[in-house]
């Protein structure tokens, strides 16, 4: 690579996850580095309190500091479009690239990306959140005419907790969700440790696993015009183009 790449990255405070999965899997391409940025989350629920966390105000303070570090790009490594509506991820970058002048992508616009590269209409979701917020995500995937055929969640509201739930319980949620065929399946939360998860479960069903935190990847180094092929042994989606 000619040119270092430099990721920043918008982070739930409460995440211990994200930051780690993501500089294990950019280390994979030399040159490409993830430097974070993080704004108070602390829960995920659909009370009003818990929504104002992701007002774009907030989110855009973060970028701002984040633009200090002169970042190619600058990506939301966070799932609210899921339950808030996936135009507000939209219209979030296009708020980011007017306040910093750097472009930006998100892990749910990337992960829609790729779903609809693969003309995914079946979908599996795994999340540890509770089941109001998982109805909402449901719901904006049917909008899009993308049905979830199987989901599993674990009514978890603290962002912290997620992050504990340990890996082997995930591929438990895997494989029964896997039960129903879908033709992808998301690990739908950046503080779920589950992105290394992808190439054994896929090796076991040949369904693809899309993680939120590899999809954030993903889609930052397609917006910055890198080929995320580079990336082995995450999952089959770097391949997707």
């Amino acid at each position: 690579m000619d040119k270092p790449i430099r990721i920043g990255v918008l982070t739930p405070s409460s995440n211990t996850a994200l930051e780690p999965l993501t500089s294990s899997i950019v280390s994979v391409i030399p040159g490409v580095t993830a430097h974070f940025g993080r704004f108070r989350v602390t829960q995920i629920s659909l009370s009003d309190q818990a929504l104002g966390q992701f007002d774009d105000s907030k989110i855009l303070s973060t970028a701002e500091l984040l633009a200090d570090a002169n970042p190619d790009v600058i990506t939301w490594s966070g799932t609210s479009a899921g339950w808030m509506g996936f135009e507000k991820d939209a219209l979030l970058c296009d708020r980011i690239t007017e306040r910093t002048g750097i472009r930006a992508s998100t892990a749910i616009l990337a992960l829609n990306e790729l779903l609809a590269i693969k003309k995914v209409k079946r979908l599996g979701l795994v999340t540890p959140y509770t089941s109001d917020v998982q109805e909402k995500i449901i719901a904006n995937y049917a909008k899009i005419g993308i049905e979830v055929v199987a989901e599993t969640h674990r009514q978890i509201s603290v962002n912290f907790d997620f992050a504990l739930v340990e890996p082997t319980d995930i591929e438990s949620d895997l494989l029964q969700v896997s039960r129903a065929q879908p033709q992808a399946i998301v690990t739908y939360c950046t503080n779920l440790r589950a992105a290394h998860l992808a190439d054994r479960f896929e090796f076991q069903t040949s369904i693809p696993l899309l993680d939120t935190v590899s999809t954030t990847v993903w889609g930052a180094l397609r917006a910055v015009g890198a080929d995320p092929a580079g990336i082995k042994g995450w999952g089959q989606l770097f391949e997707w183009k």
